[in-house]
């Protein structure tokens, strides 16, 4: 969010795996209309898990390099006789903040949490597909050491116009006339696999939204889950992401809810504010 998913957080933010995701099919012809969600065609079905692997892949390009992806989560912190609460925890929320981003993390296990999940979300979100954004938001989120490097990585999946017309979306990152581009990740909770003096490695469960609302789009907005790894190193009085890896899941079974119209899911992206997130 990332990048993303070609639903990252991308961002921008990876997995080999697939996340199906069934989608209302009704008469009025609106993607989001039906009062129950029945299976899709296998042709429709394929269509959505092709671009879910697809920002899925552009996500693991603009974040590779450096170490094997299968070590990078790092040991596991969850020892005999130390539980991991599920819920909120944590007395002081950030209070700094970078254009966009919450800066000014504590230098300690829940700083390094907090780092992790506003960086997630920054990393998801729609404004990673704009150069002005995504220039800002990537040289808050990367380390000096590496920050060079994957500003061009990001750079260069976010403008390939290949990539851009198989989201949906124009040259320009932006959605067409008449349409709201969604790319928003919602985190679920943090835990920190590894944690030294300067480094950590915290993993961040999260939801992702993804697609294009408004009438007759053919990239309906879907949801997927995955899990970022974020290695994480004590710069300047701030924790910054050197690397991280993404899988799919832990996936929840869904509900069988009516799908919202491309109304509501337009309105919706215009007037629900995400947040800062503390541990």
């Amino acid at each position: 969010m990332s990048p993303g998913d070609e639903h990252d957080s991308f961002g921008g933010v990876g997995g080999s795996g697939q996340t199906r995701t069934r989608l209302p099919e009704g008469n009025s012809g609106d993607v989001y209309g039906g009062a129950r969600r029945p299976v899709r065609s296998s042709r429709s079905l394929i269509t959505v898990v092709g671009v879910v692997v697809l920002l899925v892949a552009a996500i693991a390009f603009a974040n590779r390099g450096g170490g094997d992806p299968a070590d990078a989560a790092g040991p596991n912190s969850d020892t005999p006789g130390k539980t991991a609460p599920t819920a909120a925890t944590g007395v002081s929320p950030v209070t700094g903040k970078n254009g966009r981003i919450p800066t000014g993390y504590a230098h300690d296990e829940q700083g390094a949490q907090s780092a992790a999940t506003n960086y997630a979300v920054a990393l998801g979100s729609a404004e990673m597909f704009v150069a002005t954004t995504r220039n800002e938001i990537v040289h808050e989120v990367y380390a000096p050491s590496v920050v060079t490097a994957r500003q061009g990585d990001f750079d260069k999946v976010y403008t390939d116009k290949g990539f851009l017309s198989r989201v949906g979306l124009q040259d320009d990152g932006t959605a067409p006339q008449g349409l709201t581009f969604i790319s928003r990740t919602i985190p679920v909770g943090s835990k920190v696999e590894s944690y030294a003096d300067d480094k950590a490695t915290v993993s961040v469960w999260y939801s992702s939204l993804f697609g294009l609302a408004g009438e007759g789009s053919e990239h309906p907005v879907s949801e997927a889950w995955y899990t970022n790894s974020f290695d994480l190193e004590w710069v300047d009085g701030d924790w910054k992401v050197t690397g991280f890896t993404q899988k799919d899941g832990p996936v929840p079974v869904g509900r069988d809810q009516r799908a919202s119209t491309t109304q509501e899911m337009s309105d919706a992206v215009g007037q629900f504010g995400g947040f800062t997130y503390a541990r």
